[in-house]
């Protein structure tokens, strides 16, 4: 068996959430945003068991929140102010309990992501509608981003949390996209939000990491591939695209953004798998091999894909004190096998 479908096959609790890393301290949770794509690159495998079961994991966890969603609702209806520790985490216990220990939880990129990824995996596994099963889930998710999708939260690192993010505001455009087929009405959520995306992220003809902020970040990446507020071909995601390159390539490896400093600001295998993606749709198979290539390069001696990798750019001294506080960077990190997955069927679906 593909050593990366194998490692996420013997990593996925009983429950169907996915460990974002199994063996790292700060990772033995189930991030929405991780799980979406794992299970996306579960699909893509034609694992369709084991994405369903992450699928119905993440319906029983956002059912569980069903009052508290409704709350804020209506607190927000009222016109309350609502402080960011009341709203829905970003991650849940492998149980998919609600998880309170101070870590930045308001984001809200994960949600957007989960509808995403089960339209995804309605269409591959050849679905005929949305199961009764998932329904209730998607119509409480699709009220609390319809509700909330321009409230400042932390961007896809954890961070900035007073911003509104190009990246999480793809999230949500594709996730609302995906459910149009089953719920109309996301429509008008998606489109309003797409206008944002158009209107107030764009300076100097590319797209920026937040509104106000000219910088990039790699997960503009996700403004075409996958989410397609735009196509890959749009000039303005292909200068977007540059600027990534030549701000945030080294050695092969893609940075998440130029100042980043966690486990000094490595070279994310996930986001230079992404790049290939991106290049693969792009038809430009040369380029997304390259990509693959330098990921492939990253497995040690297990097979196993980590989080990051240190580069020519990583600062010694952030590094050092990362590794002193929570050893060393996530290994495996089952996103990073998630993306090869996805960079390879790629590959395979365009006969690259």
């Amino acid at each position: 068996m593909n050593t990366d479908i194998a490692l996420i096959r013997n990593t996925q609790h009983p429950s169907g959430a996915y460990p974002a890393g199994p063996d790292f301290s700060q990772y033995p949770y189930c991030w929405l945003r991780d799980g979406s794509f794992i299970a996306y690159a579960m699909d893509r495998a034609k694992v369709h068991a084991s994405a369903r079961a992450f699928h119905l994991w993440a319906a029983r966890a956002i059912q569980a929140q069903s009052s508290h969603i409704e709350q804020l609702i209506e607190r927000a209806q009222k016109g309350e102010v609502i402080p960011q520790n009341a709203f829905l985490p970003a991650r849940y216990t492998l149980e998919g309990e609600r998880k309170e220990d101070g870590w930045p939880n308001f984001q809200l990129d994960g949600y957007g992501q989960w509808l995403w990824s089960l339209g995804e995996h309605l269409r591959l596994s050849e679905e005929s509608g949305l199961p009764d099963l998932l329904a209730p889930a998607v119509d409480l998710t699709l009220g609390y981003l319809r509700q909330f999708w321009a409230e400042p939260c932390y961007d896809a690192w954890e961070e900035n949390p007073s911003r509104l993010h190009t990246a999480t505001l793809a999230s949500i455009y594709g996730g609302m996209m995906a459910m149009v087929p089953y719920r109309p009405e996301a429509l008008e959520t998606a489109q309003a939000v797409r206008r944002v995306i158009l209107e107030e992220c764009v300076q100097d003809g590319r797209f920026v990491k937040f509104i106000g902020n000219p910088a990039v970040d790699a997960s503009l990446l996700w403004v075409s591939t996958p989410f397609g507020v735009v196509g890959e071909n749009d000039p303005l995601m292909q200068a977007t695209t540059a600027e990534i390159e030549h701000c945030l390539l080294w050695a092969g490896g893609l940075l998440r953004y130029a100042s980043d400093t966690y486990y000094g600001g490595g070279a994310w295998l996930l986001l230079t798998a992404w790049l290939g993606w991106y290049y693969a749709r792009l038809d430009n198979p040369e380029r997304a091999r390259e990509c693959l290539a330098w990921v492939e390069s990253q497995r040690n001696a297990w097979g196993h894909l980590p989080e990051q990798v240190p580069v020519s750019s990583t600062n010694a001294r952030f590094l050092a004190y990362w590794t002193r506080q929570w050893g060393s960077s996530a290994c495996p990190l089952l996103w990073s096998h998630a993306m090869r997955l996805v960079l390879r069927a790629e590959l395979s679906r365009t006969k690259c």
